[in-house]
């Protein structure tokens, strides 16, 4: 059957005009054609669509059935055209997107939020892992971007600072030095401590080790846990002491407490990290609002995202 989608666009405009000569000129085209088209296309049918006399055109029954589907035809049509130019734009879309304790206790919520707010059609997959398995997963193509525990060196990747963050001791109620204004790192150097494992926290590790090392020891890691609310029901049991981020403070139940580390200077840094040839579609709208949430943020009083400083 040849019918194609210039007939139903003819149809509808016969249907409500109900005179061809109007019709054929709202389409732009001669009046014998719109003709010939519509004869043609009740042809195909095998029904007819119009009755027409010297004085009116009225549309059939046929006509009526055919001409409520045939508006179906051209709504889902346009659908189409508008829903694939939105993701030509980026601006239609679903991103996977990994993420860090220490980014969603952070400023990765509010970061998602302003970025939902803008762009409601792309929908967002948060996947929450550490930073080792989000690379693994990048690598793979099952992640679109991944907030990890940076910086990263590794080529063909694209990578923006997201926070940085200073470092805390978490200490049980009771312990010696809970009630402290601040500690030092060589006051922690004969604490148990608990933490994740140092393969799934390798990046953390990096951070970690240095700093204990530079005041003169390794951490004496007792017990281990997946991700922070674990760690931190470990120390909340009284089974040694954490350091964190600052971040933490958000995560905190009852019967811990967050003591500053004087002495750490170094801050934790969480950064968006992505495939460097992701740059079109949703992810290409991503990646500019994220490079954009950077520049911003270095100016300082113009982020807006972290309102608890």
């Amino acid at each position: 059957m040849r019918i194609g989608l210039r007939h139903i666009r003819y149809l509808i405009a016969v249907a409500e005009e109900l005179h061809f000569r109007r019709a054929a000129e709202r389409l732009g085209i001669a009046q014998p054609a719109l003709s010939r088209a519509i004869q043609h296309l009740e042809n195909e049918l095998g029904v007819v669509l119009f009755s027409r006399t010297n004085r009116s055109v009225q549309i059939t029954p046929a006509g009526e059935t055919f001409l409520a589907s045939c508006r179906e035809v051209i709504n889902s049509v346009e659908t189409a055209i508008e829903k694939t130019q939105l993701v030509h734009q980026g601006k239609l879309g679903l991103l996977r997107i990994g993420y860090t304790d220490v980014a969603i206790a952070g400023k990765l919520p509010a970061l998602l939020k302003k970025f939902q707010d803008e762009q409601p059609n792309i929908i967002l997959q948060p996947h929450h892992d550490v930073t080792v398995s989000q690379l693994q997963k990048l690598d793979a193509g099952a992640l679109d971007v991944g907030f990890v525990t940076g910086p990263i060196n590794r080529s063909g990747y694209e990578q923006c600072l997201v926070s940085s963050e200073r470092f805390v001791c978490v200490f049980y109620e009771s312990h010696p030095l809970a009630r402290r204004e601040a500690v030092r790192l060589e006051e922690l150097s004969k604490e148990d401590f608990v933490h994740g494992s140092s393969r799934d926290w390798e990046q953390f590790y990096s951070y970690l080790l240095p700093l204990c090392r530079r005041s003169g020891f390794a951490p004496r890691i007792v017990q281990e846990a997946f991700n922070t609310s674990g760690i931190l029901g470990l120390v909340s049991a009284g089974m040694g002491v954490t350091i964190l981020t600052d971040s933490v403070r958000n995560s905190m139940g009852p019967g811990l407490v967050v003591i500053p580390i004087e002495d750490a200077a170094e801050e934790l840094q969480t950064v968006a990290f992505w495939k460097s040839g992701s740059v079109e579609g949703a992810m290409g709208v991503f990646s500019e609002f994220l490079l954009r949430h950077e520049l911003e943020a270095s100016a300082g009083p113009t982020d807006h995202l972290d309102n608890n400083d």
